[in-house]
This record gives C-alpha cells, sequence and structure tokens, in this order.
C-alpha cells in the first residue's frame, strides 16, 4: 500500500514509525529470557528429528501417488511423475513452533488421486512409516485430517487434488489459477498454507514477528483462550493479530509490538475486520467473505480475515461469550506488561495460569465415550466440534450471563468390573476404586470391560439477584442440553449401541481432581454433601442391554439449589473465591436455582480495578481501524 509518495504494509498507515526506546529493548531482552525459561524453543536434536519425519511423509507421499496411479492404469514412468508433494503451514512454516508441537503438513497430489484414496490408501501406508505410533483419519471434518505421530512428533496432515496431471517438485502455491476446478475442501486446504505465507509476506521484520507472536501464543494458551473449535482464536487467527501489530509499527521490537497488541485489540471496534490488506475479489467464481453480501459473514463477531485469495474469516467460530472473555484477558495482559515495563512486575506474571476451574459455581460437564480407543478419538473430537453449538444455545437462557468453554477435553481409560460400572463412568459417575483400577485388575473376569472418556467443561455465570429480590430464581437449561444431544447424534457415523454422550451440570465442588495441577485444588468443605441422586442431563451410554431406570429421562440438568449469597466482589474471583459453605441439596427439576453472581457482568467488564488500557502519547488507536471500503 502507498500513500502520499509513502509505501507502507497493511490497510492503513503505521501508527507510528519510531524505532523502539532502550526501555522497549531491555524488556524485549527479558522477555526472550522469560520465553526461554518457559520452554519455547525446541531442541537441536528436536529440531533434526522433525526434519527426518518431514522427508518420511514426503517420501511416503510420492509413494502413494505413484501406487494410486499404478492403480488407475497409468504406466511406471507416467506414475513416477506423477509426482506429489509436501508444503508445511501453521506454527511451524511461520518458525513459532516449541517442543512437542505438531506440525501442519499440506500433501498436494495429482487430479487423477482422490479424497477417497487418502484415506483409504495414505492412512494404510503410515501406518507402516518407521517410528509411526498413532494414525486417525477424520475425513468428514471441516478440513478433512490424518493426525499421525511419528518419533514422538505429531502431524495433521491434510490435502489437496489439484486439476494437474503430475505434481513437480519446483511448484509454488501462490498462483490464484491453482484453485480452477477445485472443489470448497481442497481450497481450505490449500488456504493453510497460502495463508501462512501471505502473513509471512505482510510482516516488516519477521523476526520481530516471530518473537512476539511466541510471546502471544504462549500467553493464550496459559490462559486458556487457545482454541478456534471451542470459540476463541486459533493459531492463524493470533498469528494475523500479531502481523496487524506488526505493520502498525514497522520498527518496533517485540517488547513493544506485545505492549501495543493488548491496548489495540482490547480497544478494537469490534465487528471491524482485522485486515493484513485489502480483500481481493479475485477472478475465479469462489466465495469471498463479504458482509455486505452474506448474511453469515455479516454475524462473525471478531472477523479477522486471511490475506491469501480467496479470503476467509478465521473466527467464525466466536461467540459472545468467548468474545467477552478474550476482550477481559486482553485488559488483564495490558495491565501487566505495563508494569512489567516500568518494572513493577514480571514476564512470569503475564503467563500466569489460567483459573476457569475456580472461576465459577456452576458447570456444565460434556462426557463422550465409547468402547474404543480408535472409535473414541473420532467420536470425542466429533463431540468436541459440536461444543460451540451448545454455548451459543445456552446464551439465550434468561439470567446466564455467559457461557465459558474449556479449551480441551480431558480423557481417561477405565477398567470397569461390572457393567452398572460401565454405565456409571459414561454418566460421569467414578468412584475412587474405579479411577485407580488397572488393566491387570480386570484381566480374566467375567463382565469387566474397559471405557473411554473425554469430559470437556463449560463454566456457567449467573447474573447477580436483584436488590430486595426474595423469590427464588431458576435457570432452566433443558431446552439447550437436550437440543445439544440431539444434534450430536445426526453425525452419520453416530452408533447408539457402541457411542455416549452426556451431560451433567455439577457445583465447583463437584469438579474432579484431574482438572488440577498438584496442589492447586483448594480444601474441600467440610460439610457432608447429602446423599442425592445423579444429576445427570443425559441418560445416554454405550450399551448391551438398555435398563429402563425411573431416572432416565432427556431432560436438563436436575439442579442444585442454593441458599442465595451476597454478590463476591471482583476480588474475591479473581482469587477463586467463590464456593461459599452454603447448604445445598438437589431437586429433581429440570432446572438450576440461581444463587451466585456471573464474572463477566457489565459491572465486572468496567471494573475499576482494572484500568481501560491507553495507547502512548500521540498513538492513535483509531488510524489502525481506518480500513478503505473503496
Amino acid at each position: 500500500m502507498a500513500t502520499g509518495g509513502q509505501t507502507y504494509l497493511g490497510v492503513t498507515p503505521p501508527i507510528s514509525s519510531k524505532e523502539s526506546d532502550e526501555k522497549e529493548k531491555a524488556v524485549t531482552l527479558t522477555l526472550m529470557e522469560e520465553l526461554r525459561r518457559q520452554g519455547q524453543f525446541e531442541s537441536e536434536e528436536e529440531s533434526k528429528t522433525r526434519e527426518i519425519v518431514l522427508g518420511r511423509i514426503a517420501s511416503v507421499v510420492k509413494k502413494f501417488v505413484y501406487k494410486v496411479s499404478i492403480a488407475r492404469g497409468l504406466s511406471e514412468v507416467a506414475a513416477t511423475a506423477a509426482g506429489g508433494k509436501i508444503y508445511t503451514f501453521g506454527s511451524y512454516r511461520l518458525g513459532v513452533h516449541g517442543p512437542g508441537s505438531d506440525i501442519d503438513t499440506l500433501c498436494v497430489v495429482p487430479k487423477h488421486v482422490s479424497r477417497e484414496d487418502f484415506f483409504d490408501v495414505m492412512e494404510t501406508m503410515l501406518k507402516d512409516v518407521e517410528g509411526v505410533t498413532e494414525v486417525s483419519g477424520v475425513p468428514e471434518a471441516y478440513v478433512p485430517i490424518i493426525k499421525t505421530k511419528i518419533s514422538g512428533i505429531p502431524l495433521d496432515l491434510t490435502m489437496a487434488r489439484l486439476t494437474l496431471s503430475s505434481i513437480p517438485d519446483d511448484l509454488t502455491l501462490e498462483d490464484d489459477n491453482l484453485l480452477r476446478n477445485l472443489d470448497e475442501r481442497c481450497v481450505r486446504s490449500l488456504n493453510g498454507s497460502r495463508v501462512t505465507d501471505e502473513i509471512l509476506r505482510l510482516v516488516p521484520q519477521a523476526d520481530v514477528f516471530r518473537d512476539a507472536l511466541r510471546c502471544i501464543k504462549l500467553w493464550a494458551k496459559q490462559r486458556a483462550i487457545y482454541s478456534n473449535v471451542n470459540g476463541f482464536l486459533g493459531g492463524v487467527a493470533w498469528a494475523m493479530l500479531v502481523a496487524r501489530i506488526c505493520q502498525l509499527y514497522p520498527n518496533a521490537i517485540a517488547g513493544a509490538i506485545v505492549s501495543r497488541f493488548f491496548i489495540i485489540m482490547y480497544q478494537w471496534s469490534w465487528p471491524q475486520p482485522v485486515l493484513l490488506k485489502q480483500i481481493d475479489e479475485g477472478a475465479l467464481p469462489l466465495k469471498v467473505w463479504n458482509p455486505k453480501l452474506y448474511p453469515a459473514d455479516r454475524s462473525h463477531r471478531m472477523p479477522i480475515i486471511t490475506p491469501a485469495f480467496p479470503s476467509m474469516c478465521a473466527t467464525h467460530n466466536v461467540s459472545a461469550s468467548t468474545q467477552m472473555i478474550m476482550t477481559e484477558e486482553f485488559k488483564k495482559g495490558s495491565e501487566i506488561v505495563e508494569k512489567v515495563i516500568v518494572g513493577q512486575a514480571q514476564w512470569s506474571e503475564l503467563f500466569a495460569k489460567h483459573d476457569f476451574f475456580h472461576k465459577y459455581r456452576y458447570y456444565l460437564k460434556v462426557i463422550a465415550s465409547t468402547g474404543s480407543a480408535d472409535l473414541q478419538i473420532k467420536w470425542s473430537g466429533t463431540v468436541e466440534s459440536r461444543l460451540r453449538q451448545l454455548v451459543m444455545k445456552l446464551e439465550y437462557v434468561e439470567s446466564l450471563t455467559l457461557a465459558h468453554p474449556f479449551i480441551q477435553g480431558f480423557d481417561q481409560v477405565l477398567h470397569c468390573l461390572t457393567e452398572d460400572e460401565f454405565r456409571g463412568a459414561a454418566e460421569g459417575e467414578i468412584p475412587e476404586a474405579l479411577a485407580k483400577r488397572k488393566k491387570e485388575d480386570i484381566e480374566g473376569k467375567a463382565g469387566s470391560q474397559m471405557i473411554y472418556t473425554t469430559t470437556f467443561f463449560i463454566g456457567l455465570a449467573i447474573e447477580p439477584k436483584q436488590p430486595g429480590s426474595l423469590a427464588p430464581r431458576k435457570l432452566d437449561i433443558s431446552h439447550p442440553t437436550t437440543e445439544f444431544t440431539r444434534q450430536v447424534k445426526l453425525w452419520d457415523k453416530y452408533d447408539e449401541a457402541t457411542m455416549s454422550i452426556a451431560v451433567r451440570h455439577i457445583k465447583s465442588s463437584q469438579l474432579p481432581d484431574y482438572v488440577y495441577d498438584e496442589g492447586e485444588r483448594q480444601p474441600r468443605s467440610a460439610q457432608k454433601r447429602p446423599k442425592t441422586k445423579s444429576n445427570r442431563t443425559s441418560p445416554d451410554v454405550p450399551h448391551k442391554k438398555r435398563r429402563l431406570v425411573a431416572r432416565s429421562s432427556h431432560t436438563a440438568a436436575e439442579p442444585v439449589n442454593a441458599m442465595s449469597q451476597p454478590a463476591a466482589t471482583y476480588k474475591a474471583y479473581q482469587n477463586g473465591l467463590m464456593n461459599g459453605a452454603h447448604a445445598e441439596t438437589v431437586t429433581a427439576t429440570p432446572e438450576v436455582p440461581l444463587a451466585t453472581p456471573g464474572l463477566y457482568t457489565t459491572n465486572v467488564q468496567d471494573s475499576p480495578q482494572i484500568k481501560v488500557p491507553q495507547l502512548p502519547f500521540g498513538e492513535n488507536v483509531a488510524i489502525a481501524t481506518g480500513v478503505n471500503n473503496s
């Protein structure tokens, strides 16, 4: 982009072209030291292992294309010339991957190789690769993928079939014409690699961008807001946000970029889109993000638009709740970094672990379970991909101010001696004896079986009780929970005999120990919990003999009654002090009585305890959003 004879990257002029001052240079040095302490840089040995693994994958792709080519009747010469090539993208291609992170890898194949071949032939061939320990295809995903792990390195493999008879080794993916006549899934797969390369071309200083992005990625993961599938931002979206700040401060270094990142993102005028370049409508008949034309695009709450044609929104999963959570985290991050710059805090404070499991009084837990390890990967992934639909339904429930999804599920393998134990585990009822039991404890015992479970959690924030109100309040979550389970079961591969989905409402005191780090859990109340019926919201479990019990019905959570308590202060929430020792009982109605105020209410968002972040004097955030729409 050029204006007034000056050239710059991005859709607006920079906010400031000044170089960073000595203070910003000093805090950048301490930032890099902290990132190293946090283990964000992989060892030279792991780096070499990644290169070896990628070499194996590249070889397998060529053999895969050759094998399919021969099966299609091509000659030996033509089959060999058909080629096949891999392209990395995501964090590895951007140069910000850390120890244990996966490698996003695109496999590009010629036109006679189908997607079915990829999941039938390629997936089978991967199982014979040296060092492979895991292989699992997910063909029905939004971007179809094969997940694998080779020599300890996890990889996510996607596939794109081009309208070419062969794939030369020197092929690049910049040419938009490569997208001609491709199906949507191939376009989405190609877009991953094309977007990553375009981001690197659109940042003024690649090294500064990488250093700042490493910081933001670690912060987002620690604060549990790094997850596209759960309605937060994924890796490419965080990368584009950091890239935009780099464009606005082309001569700044990482510490200054991180500081401005939090301030500008907190003040951003959503749904004003974040763009790294003007949207290119292109010459091909492919859908390009356009809120003026497409109603679905107008519904995007925090649109961050990919810079490669065809431009797409990388954040269509963001909900009202997740946007509110991220906005509050931007604000907190800004305050901490400001203190770091003036020497009143350390960078480690920015990377403090989230307090999700201390934050709310009530939670929903969603349990996906099967009797097979391979099946569990597919089933739990399917359930997780639909969790955001439950979150959005919960947002419409009266008196519920926020539904906060946690960014990952918790996997367990349990060894059951009886069918009752098996069914109970599928509903999240896991006594200590079952949790500790090992495989050898059930070997040779009649009726014993293993169950694989993945449990997801959603925190429920309740609006404060109005002053002077004496009547009991209830939160009816029966519709969103039953509708969610119904929609999940519409999956075309759902099998009622082998798959279970259960939704339960629990109090914070009932959270399992495995969600906490050692020593993190606060002491439980000494008060005994009354013996009552389970408060499940779904009775569906994998079964051989379905038993009819009085309590099995498709209703919402059987709720917890709680005596009212005063609204806790924001400080108390920050410290996790929200679990009062109030008498509680369980009722058999499909509604949750309310007693606890929510965290992210209006008065909390504007809390004076965290001041509204502002850019330094002379810098104007409005410049960043002055997009030219002509």
